[in-house]
């Protein structure tokens, strides 16, 4: 972290997910540490935590406690770029794509130019059982039900994919 200030929001958050068991901390730990390697330090946001880069201010994950009744932990992953993802993290963009009065891509029928790069390269798509491919706003991250250190290793391979495509197109580095 680049900051004190950004080191003590982390580290708040990170004594607050002791109230959930031992085994959520270090795994959430590891990909803040392995975001913040890559240069994606924290901010809060509302009531939870965005992680931005300097060269190129696209969110590429968010995390905190749900202000809701069961105040659980989160954590939100922007991987719209990624190709090839386990099924786990196809069922998350289907479960995006299924939900009520979820975010079609305007950018594929020229309603959007928020993210660059051609819009079939940064939007999440699904298709349905009935054949349909639906395609969701790439600019969101998604977020992932219970992490497991069997995630692990698939997030930092999708937020390395995503980093080095938000470069490329966003910032403008090869």
């Amino acid at each position: 972290m680049k900051t004190k200030k950004q080191e003590e929001l982390v580290n708040s958050f990170m004594s607050s997910l002791s109230a959930f068991g031992d085994e959520i901390g270090p795994l959430y730990k590891e990909i803040i540490i392995y975001m913040s390697e890559l240069g994606y330090n924290p901010h809060k946001q509302r009531s939870y935590i965005v992680f931005k880069h300097d060269l190129h201010s696209k969110q590429m994950a968010k995390t905190g406690i749900r202000i809701n009744k069961d105040k659980s932990p989160f954590f939100a992953l922007r991987f719209s770029a990624c190709r090839g993802y386990s099924q786990r993290f196809a069922d998350i963009v289907g479960a995006a794509v299924s939900a009520d009065g979820f975010s079609e891509a305007g950018c594929i029928s020229g309603k959007c130019n928020y993210c660059a790069g051609e819009p079939d390269t940064h939007v999440y798509k699904y298709t349905l059982q009935s054949g349909e491919t639906k395609s969701h706003c790439g600019a969101v991250a998604l977020e992932m039900p219970e992490i497991t250190a069997t995630d692990i290793d698939e997030i930092k391979k999708l937020i390395k994919e995503e980093h080095e495509y938000l470069l490329k197109h966003q910032a403008g580095i090869n």
